[in-house]
Order: structure tokens, then sequence, then C-alpha cells
């Protein structure tokens, strides 16, 4: 078969390592197979699944003596075994169930894996290679960890198995996902998180459970589990799309998404994959030891979090040289022929041939990454045609809100001269009127009393004042210590016991914490205890993702897509309607429903599109105004080299396919949702309920960008002059400036 496209020039910045012990592995493994009975598995249709010329030639052993170069003979024998089952388990499935697409089955199938990962031991008696397999490597494993090690274990083998269903249904449907979607679900089904915690357990170094749930830890394990799916995806497309006719993979994705040749796309996948790798470093090298220092964390475990992020390194780099000599896969040569072609150099350190042309390549991207110029004239972005299906309502208590925030605002002193800030206040009141945060609520909450709809105003003002404050206290100042004092001083505001005598708060300093400390003691009342704590995250993930911007300005560094799309439900607080959302659930459906994939995708969906939306009305107040490069328009600028025009196309086009995505979820997966967890009559009548709120969202959210005045380029240029906004210089020296900027 003609290979489909050249392999690109790679971005590996470090040199893979071999593990001493590969012969001994390589014997176990063949050895191990054999006894769980994974050679000469039948197929269905005839044949065998593996049989040991298969099993050697994929060579699984190499893959685990490249990634885990350092662990001794016994660990990597261990290992290699957890390999050999996750692939096999991906063979077998997909020959049990891909071509019968018997759906029902393979549920049942993935549903007795899952008993053989219990706390206790005790487990059923293994039916299959697969189960035989899996019971063996977690007895053999379990022990030598910890309890939250083997919970966050379960859940990704459990993640990896059981979205295997998501793919068959893409199979099944003829549908090919859209590219937020399929990174989302890749990492689940791709495995790449799973294997981040076998590296805790090769190198011994655990990830404490005090920052394991971290923004920088997740990011490090995200950000490695994206560029190994993406390297796979680039060497397996013949085998996989060409061969198998599957159609999760991230080079077709790109293909259809952008209408583009399948070298074109192949080498956005590969610019994507560098961009990733490049994302891993900087969390590595800026935020890893932030955290550290925050928590206060001991030395031992400062050890390990290094060993960790070391492991994920060196995974990364063994991956890629395993990729070029695995027979699963296509080996061709990469671009300009600088890679190691068949009958060429086959030993230790091939990859180092691609050194140089990668670091260049990874060179060129992160230049054009920090290259952009803030506050630089782009006047106003046409709008695209905006896809959205369904209508909103408005709540008849709209005008009563309008009033009531306004009134709120000027008690809260929103409208007063604010210390600290460049041109004294934030907003006065024709701003506030004009900006109506009150119609935003009232077309979110239709249904909402009286009191319900002001309180949620006053959130959505106070969240949207409490931004632009960020942006001209901090951001326009580059002071990303102030910024962090000032999130670290928010909680403060937001004690968790509400009963009679609650924990008491600071004194306000600002507007800001003078209306969230008001907030919070109309709100956390009612709540229980989970409730409160609920949406104090929600509140905190939104101000220290302010932070996040802020750190990113700091290095004039233009966000990784991946990384912005994710970020970006933070920063522009959608997760607070989603917690207000909450309060009114029904306790008719169970919690584990409200965690499942179907409803997860429903309001990621909803918070993509809203926040895309956006970042399309307001693209010229952020980035020639504000000064701002955390834009998704701008993202997409940077990363594919292309002019405005066409970045908006694409973001209105990825906005529309995440609410077609919506559409979807609620027409076909809902309904088989309800199957599934045999929800009562009530429950399924709640969470339609829930799909009709995540649809008012949506059309409201564009209905209020419409109707506002905060983003119209004539209000935009007389709130903040003829001229943009400029940056204050900063580094070493740079107060002289800041001094003589004050004194006038």
């Amino acid at each position: 078969m003609t290979q489909p496209f050249e392999l690109p020039v790679f971005y590996v910045p470090h040199p893979a390592r071999l593990n001493p012990h590969l012969e001994e592995a390589r014997a176990h493994s063949g050895q191990w197979a054999l006894r769980m009975g994974m050679l000469d598995t039948p197929r269905p249709g005839g044949g065998v699944v593996w049989d040991k010329a298969a099993l050697d030639a994929m060579d699984y052993a190499l893959l685990c003596a490249y990634t885990h170069p350092d662990c001794d003979s016994p660990t990597l024998d261990l290992v290699t075994d957890w390999y050999v089952w996750v692939f096999f388990f991906d063979d077998h499935f997909l020959e049990q169930f891909k071509y019968s697409r018997d759906l029902r089955g393979a549920k049942a199938y993935l549903d007795r894996l899952n008993l053989f990962m219990t706390a206790d031991g005790a487990a059923p008696e293994p039916a299959n290679p697969a189960e035989a397999g899996l019971a063996d490597v977690w007895r053999r494993t379990a022990p030598a960890m910890s309890a939250q090690w083997r919970r966050r274990f379960r859940t990704s083998t459990h993640n990896l198995m059981v979205e295997s269903m998501w793919e068959l249904e893409n199979i099944d449907r003829g549908r090919i996902a859209n590219p937020i979607e399929y990174v989302q679900m890749r990492r689940r089904v791709g495995g790449a998180p799973w294997s981040a915690n076998l590296v805790e357990y090769a190198t011994g170094a655990e990830v404490p459970e005090q920052v394991a749930g971290a923004r920088p830890m997740t990011v490090l394990a995200d950000a490695f589990a994206d560029a190994v799916h993406l390297r796979n995806d680039l060497f397996s497309y013949q085998r996989e799309v060409q061969q198998e006719g599957e159609n999760s993979n991230a080079v077709l994705v790109f293909e259809r998404f952008l209408d583009c040749s399948t070298q074109q796309a192949a080498d956005l996948v590969n610019d994507l994959l560098t961009s990733r790798l490049q994302q891993f470093e900087n969390t590595a090298l800026t935020e890893v030891p932030a955290l550290l220092a925050e928590e206060a964390v001991p030395p031992h475990q400062q050890a390990a979090v290094t060993g960790y992020a070391k492991g994920l390194q060196d995974w990364q780099s063994g991956g890629h040289e395993w990729h070029l000599r695995s027979s699963r896969y296509m080996r061709g040569g990469t671009a300009h022929g600088s890679a190691p072609r068949l009958g060429g150099p086959t030993g230790l350190g091939t990859s180092a041939a691609l050194l140089p042309a990668g670091l260049a390549h990874g060179t060129a991207r992160r230049l054009r990454q920090h290259a952009h110029q803030p506050c630089q004239p782009v006047g106003a972005l046409p709008l695209p045609e905006f896809y959205m299906p369904f209508g909103f309502r408005t709540s008849p208590h709209v005008d009563l809100a309008r009033e009531t925030t306004v009134a709120w605002s000027r008690e809260m002193g929103c409208f007063d001269v604010v210390p600290g800030v460049d041109g004294g206040e934030v907003w006065d009141e024709r701003r506030c009127r004009e900006y109506d945060l009150a119609y935003l609520t009232a077309v979110f909450y239709p249904d909402a009393s009286p009191e319900q709809l002001t309180l949620s105003a006053d959130w959505a003002l106070w969240g949207t004042y409490s931004d632009d404050y960020f942006v001209r206290a901090f951001m326009t100042t580059g002071d990303a210590v102030a910024g962090r004092i000032w999130h670290g001083r928010l909680a403060e505001f937001m004690p968790l016991d509400a009963g009679p005598t609650p924990t008491p708060t600071p004194t306000p300093m600002s507007p800001v914490e003078r209306g969230l400390a008001d907030l919070w003691r109309r709100t956390a009342g009612p709540l229980t205890e989970s409730a409160r704590r609920a949406y104090r995250a929600s509140v905190l993930d939104m101000t220290d993702s302010w932070v996040w911007e802020l750190d990113n300005q700091a290095q004039r560094r233009i966000p990784d897509p991946i990384d912005y799309v994710e970020m970006r439900r933070r920063t522009f607080g959608t997760d607070l309607i989603m917690q207000l959302a909450a309060f009114t659930r029904s306790d008719a459906v169970p919690s584990e429903v409200y965690q499942t994939g179907v409803i997860r995708e429903l309001e990621t969906a909803v918070q993509d599109c809203n926040s895309f939306t956006n970042d399309l009305f307001s693209y010229q107040r952020e980035i020639e105004f504000d000064g701002e490069m955390h834009n998704m328009v701008l993202v997409v600028e940077n990363f594919l080299g292309v002019d405005r025009l066409r970045a908006r196309d694409i973001v209105a086009r990825l906005t529309t396919a995440r609410v077609r995505q919506f559409e979807l979820l609620i027409a076909e997966d809902l309904p088989t949702l309800f199957d599934e967890f045999d929800l009562t009559p009530e429950a399924r009548a709640a969470l339609e309920r829930y799909s009709e709120d995540l649809k008012q969202y949506l059309a409201g959210n564009l209905e209020w960008h419409r109707t506002t005045r905060r983003y119209r380029e004539t209000e935009i240029r007389r709130d903040h002059g003829p001229a943009a906004r400029s940056f204050h210089p900063t580094g070493l020296g740079t107060s002289a400036f800041r001094i003589t900027s004050l004194l006038g």
C-alpha cells in the first residue's frame, strides 16, 4: 500500500535511552502472554488475534525498555506485561466488536473487566485472556502503591476500556469527531494517562496526594498524554484509517475539519504535538516549582515530583524511538528523508539523527509563540454567521434586576475611584447599564424568581467587574506577584461554615472583595457544605485562571491551543453558571450520572461555544485595547499562521461543530444514558430539563453578545481613549519607568 504522507520532522528534545534489561523483558513477556492465553486466540472471522511472530514483531518489551530506561529487571518485566495486556485488550476488543457492532456485548465485556481491579483482591474466575492478564498484573502491582494511586490508576484503566465504546459508536455512525471532542476523548480511550500512572510505579516516584489534583500536575499529565496520542496517530494512520477503517485519528480529524490534504493535516498534527511538548516543558519549569513552594511540599516529595516529570520526559523520547521500529506502525522516512528508513540504521539512538532538524522546528514554533506585540491596531472583526438552532426566553423580572444590580454596584463601590488602578475608576454607572449583565442572566434563567434572578445578576456583574479590575490593576502592569496575592485573599471572603456564627472575614479592601463578601453571605447559607465547597472552588478556579493569564502575559506567550481551550472554560466563568444550575438538580438523578462522559461533553460543549462566541465579539477590545493575548481567534492566528479573518472562520466552524455535537448528544447519547442507568421517569425528566437549560445558555449567551454595548467599537474607543492602552514594561529596572509615569 502506498504511504499516505511523509512523516514530518519531529521535535524530540531529548535522545532516547535503552534499559539494559531488555532481553530479559522480551523473554518474560513472550512466556507471560503464552501463559495468559493471548497467543493463538481466535478471531470471530477466522485466524487469530495474535501469534508469537506478531507479538515478537511488535516488540512491546522494546517499547518499555525505551520508555522506562532506569528501572530494574523485575519492574521492567511487570511494566511490559501491562503493555502487552493493554495492546492485546485493544486488538481483542476491536476484533470482537468492531465488525459485529455488538454494542451491548461490548459493554458487558468491559463491565466484567472492571471486576478484576478490586481493592480486596476478590475477583471472578477469568473467562478470557484479557481478564486473565488484567487479574495477574493488578495482583502484582497494587500492593506496592498507595490507596490514592490505586484509585487514580483504576480510573484511568477504566477510562481507556470504557471509552472504547465511543470509538465503536463513531464507527457505527460513520462519524468523525471535531478536534476538541477528539482530544478530550482520545485522552480517555488512548491510554496515555494510564501510562503516566505507570511511570509513577516504574520510577518509584509517586505524586503526592497533596498536589496530584493541582493544575500544574494535571497539565503535565494531559500534555504528556496528548503528545503520546498525536505521535501515535501520525505513525498509525496507515494501519488504522486505510487498512482497518477506523476514524479516531487526529490526522483524519484535521483533514476533514480543515478540508485540507492528508500531508497538510499530518504537518498540523505534528505542530500540535510540538506545542504540547513545549507546554509540558513550560509547565515543568515555571508552574510546578511555584506549586511546590506554595504548598510547602517536603523535599523528599519534591524529589518524587521531579522524578515523575523526568519519567514522563523519558517516555516521550523512548516512545518516539519505538514507533520508528515497531512493525505495528508506518515507518517510512520523514520529510526531506531525514529520518531512518527501512534498511537504514536501526541501533540505539537512531532518532538522534533527527535532533537538529527537530530542535530547529521546535525553536521556530516557540519563537512565533512569543513574537506577538500587544496593543497592535486590529480594527473591528467582522462577525461570522452563527449556527444557533435553539430559541431563548427572557425573564419577566429583567427590568427589576437591571435596577437592583445598578444599585448594588453603587453600594459595593464599583463606580468609585479604586487605588492602584491606572485612571482611577474601573466602571461608572453608564458602563454598568450599557453592559447589561442583568439581561444576560434574564436569558440564562428565564424561570428564576425575582430574588434568584437578582442574585444571579449580581454574580454576573461581580465576575465581569472583577475581570476588568484584574486587567486594569495587574495585566497592564505585569505585576504577577500582586495578582497572585489578590487571588489568594479572595478565599477568605468565602468561609465554608455558614452557620449562625460563620468565620469572620477580613475588612474588604476593594469593590471586588466587598462584593464577594456580600454575595457569599447571600448564596452560601442555604447550601449544603458540599455545594458550598463546589461553588467556592468554581469562583477560585475562575480567578486563579486570570493569574494563569497574567503569567502568560509576563512571558509574552500566546497559549498552546489545547491549554487555552481548557483554561478558557475557567476564565469566562462558565463553571459558575453550571454550579448555579446544580443547586436545583433533582435528587432523583444519581450523582454518578453527572460524572459520565455524556454529561461532561454536553457541559464542555456549552462552555466552549459560549467562550468562543465571546472571543469573536471581544477580539478588538482584548487585542487592540486591553493588550491581551488570550483570545481564541488570536490563538488560531498564531498557531496556524493565518490572518484574523481565516482564524475567525475556523473559530466559528469550531463553535458550530460543538453545537452540532451538543445536538447529537441530546438526540442519541442521552436516551442511551437513560437506559444504561435504568433511570426513573422522574430522573429522565430532570435530565431533560437540564438539557433544556443548557440550550437556553447557548441561545441566551449569543443574544446577550448581540445586544450588549460592551464590545462595540464606538464604546470601546470612548472608554479607552483614541489610542490603545500601552503595556508597562516589566523586569529589572522597569520600576523607574512606572514611577515616572505616576509622577506624570
